[in-house]
């Protein structure tokens, strides 16, 4: 049985990975997330009572410790807001490990954000403005904090000040609000303090934890059509959500990883600027947004909803090595007479199955459909594959088969009681 697994989401985020991984975490010892930041939310159903991360990864819930690893960007400020939320709730929070090679997300990242969007004019990406981009750059040409440094007063404000002026610099070239050094300095100081006794090299805490024989389960934000390699770009996020970058996030080897599970909706969605091939616009695509609640965890905005996309899922698997599929909100589509199911794309006039690498292809791409019969009855309270309605069982085996992944796990509902278990992950 597996050790470590991943799971990732195989579209473009907001697939209920949350769910998942806090279903997975109940047999997993450690959950660790390993990039993003706070850009990107869960919304889990525990004990009848909903709960919203952005930052703590789902394991919180169940798991002897949840780790943020070291490829993510963590605003000081949001987490303790976080972490705070779930103490007024009676979870405790005294398992969190941050890597001490984790970013820190600063004000003038938000503002540059801002700033950097604003000036794109017809080009903007639909960031969430949360200074995800702003630290990732940081990070890249080696200037940024990281939480070792935050947590050294010293250190902190060496940096801090080089940060602070260079930054200044370019807000004064566009006649914005300077940041003030003290300000800044005082305010986070206070956050490092209270995180310190969180901050330590996680990825050696990950190694002992596989030498002991622990169970771990790595969770990523957004999906893998969000990824800034092997996403729809430049529409997609500043990090990889795809399962390969859990070896550099965590900290952990590629040859150390034994399951890859990929969550996937029963349809597609959407959230900002790109192609949605499958999108749909008129009654059915509004009756789908309705029924899976499709309105974002962080910004609230209404998700664009379309038809299953095998073509978006076949290319997760091949740059993911999915090894399961787990299957959610497919109660979403009781009710509905026809559903349809994208098996590949028209470009130009020739069918294609693959995923083109520019927006300007993908944008021309037209969806090449299957059409299956739906279901009326309601699944919210069906325990096993086999009693579900022969329509939804044939659904889920046409996915399996178009995809070429097995099928682990299927959703009837949000609670972690109404899921499907088709083989066992640990």
């Amino acid at each position: 049985m597996a050790k470590t697994v991943v799971v990732v989401g195989t579209q473009w985020g907001d697939e209920g990975k949350g769910k998942i991984t806090e279903y997975l975490s109940s047999k997993a010892n450690y959950v660790i997330r390993y990039q993003g930041g706070n850009n990107a939310g869960h919304t889990i159903e525990f004990n009848n009572e909903q709960f919203k991360l952005k930052l703590i990864p789902s394991g919180i819930f169940q798991a002897e410790k949840v780790i943020l690893g070291n490829g993510m960007v963590i605003d000081p400020k949001s987490l303790i807001e976080e972490m705070k939320y779930l103490n007024s709730k009676n979870i405790v929070t005294n398992s969190i490990r941050i890597s001490n090679r984790a970013h820190v997300i600063l004000p003038y990242h938000i503002k540059l954000d801002e700033l950097l969007e604003e000036l794109k004019i017809d080009q903007k990406i639909g960031t969430t403005k949360k200074g995800i981009g702003p630290a990732y750059i940081d990070k890249y040409s080696r200037t940024g904090i990281r939480m070792g440094d935050f947590i050294d007063p010293e250190l902190f404000r060496e940096k801090l000040a080089f940060q602070v002026n260079e930054k200044n610099e370019l807000f004064k070239a566009h006649n914005k609000k300077l940041f003030d050094f003290n300000e800044i300095y005082v305010e986070y100081k206070n956050y490092a303090e209270i995180l310190k006794q969180f901050v330590t090299d996680t990825s050696y805490e990950i190694d002992i934890a596989l030498e002991n024989g622990k169970k771990l389960l790595f969770e990523g934000a957004q999906g893998v059509m969000l990824d800034i390699d092997h996403g729809t770009y430049p529409y997609v996020t500043s990090s990889n959500p795809s399962a390969g970058a859990v070896t550099i996030g965590a900290g952990i080897g590629p040859t150390l990883i034994d399951e890859v599970v990929g969550v996937v909706k029963a349809y597609s969605t959407r959230v900002g600027e790109g192609a949605l091939p499958t999108e749909l616009d008129g009654e059915i695509g509004e009756y789908i947004r309705k029924v899976g609640r499709e309105y974002g965890t962080v910004t609230g905005r209404a998700r664009r909803v379309g038809w299953f996309d095998a073509v978006i899922v076949s290319h997760t698997r091949r740059v993911s090595g999915l090894t399961g599929l787990s299957i959610n909100l497919l109660d979403v589509l009781t009710g509905i007479d026809k559903i349809k199911l994208c098996v590949a794309y028209k470009l130009d006039g020739e069918e294609i199955h693959y995923v083109p690498s520019t927006i300007k292809e993908f944008a021309r791409c037209k969806p090449v459909y299957l059409e299956m019969e739906g279901w009326k009855e309601d699944i919210t309270k069906v325990k096993k594959f086999e009693d579900l309605p022969i329509n939804a069982i044939n659904y889920v085996k046409k996915i399996a088969e178009i995809t070429k992944v097995d099928v682990v796990m299927v959703s009837v509902g949000p609670d972690r009681e109404q899921t499907i278990i088709l083989k066992e992950i640990y």
